[in-house]
């Protein structure tokens, strides 16, 4: 069983910065590409950015692109979203998530899930 562990969120003021860590633990697998995805209130949860296991490949949605960047270390099986001009819609719970393979934006791929960590930004 994988467990993964989110930290980092918290309430910021438009145009802010953060900075989500979420570490891997238990019994890992190799190759493994990990990904954060979004859940607010009343909508369904989506696909933020997502990186395998070499830190080669990665895929950002177009709703972020430009001021959102993941990133990992994979020695330490870590993932970080670094979110940069942070907009008011960007409120929600961030979740990461893990699958065996490829990288790929569909939530039904991706088999362990942590308990997310808040991200409010006001306006």
């Amino acid at each position: 069983q994988v467990q993964l562990v989110e930290s980092g969120g918290g309430l910021v003021q438009a145009g802010d910065s953060l900075r989500l860590s979420c570490t891997a633990s238990g019994r890992t697998f190799n190759p493994y590409s990990m990904a954060w995805f979004r859940q607010s209130p009343g909508k369904e949860r989506e696909f933020v950015a997502g990186i395998n296991w070499s830190a080669v490949t990665t895929q950002t949605a177009d709703s972020v692109k430009g001021r959102f960047a993941i990133s990992r270390i994979s020695t330490e099986n870590s993932v970080y979203l670094q979110m940069n001009s942070l907009k008011p819609e960007d409120t929600a719970v961030y979740y990461c998530a893990a699958k065996y393979g490829g990288v790929d934006w569909q939530i039904s791929s991706y088999a362990y899930w942590g308990e997310g960590t808040q991200v409010a930004v006001s306006s």
